[in-house]
């Protein structure tokens, strides 16, 4: 009974957290698709942290993406670059999810 007392009032004290695990994604398009890339990278909740050119033409758009927008990305991206796009996606960091997401997932969990 302490114990649990203990922990409960340790939780309240602590403000806990929800992360979640985000990624590197680099998408090579042809430059006309670019915009449309990006756009979508930002619906996403993602965070582009660049674009370079590539070698005989198209760009290189680099970004960050929680985990669990990616889900159905290659379908997306094929359609909107009619197949002439591709990306890469690794293990980035763990960050802090935003308050509606969090309590989107609390209220999923409690059911």
């Amino acid at each position: 009974m302490a114990a649990s007392m203990a922990f409960k009032d340790g939780m309240r004290k602590a403000a806990p957290v929800l992360l979640e695990p985000t990624m590197a994604v680099e998408v090579e398009t042809p430059e006309e698709y670019a915009g449309t890339v990006m756009g979508d990278l930002s619906s996403r909740r993602g965070m582009v942290q660049g674009m370079d050119d590539m070698v005989g033409g198209g760009k290189v758009i680099k970004a960050e993406v929680p985990l669990a927008e990616m889900f159905g990305y290659s379908t997306s991206l094929r359609s909107q670059t009619q197949g002439r796009a591709t990306y890469t996606m690794e293990f980035k960091q763990y960050a802090e999810a935003p308050k509606n997401v969090a309590d989107e997932v609390i209220s999923a969990r409690g059911k």
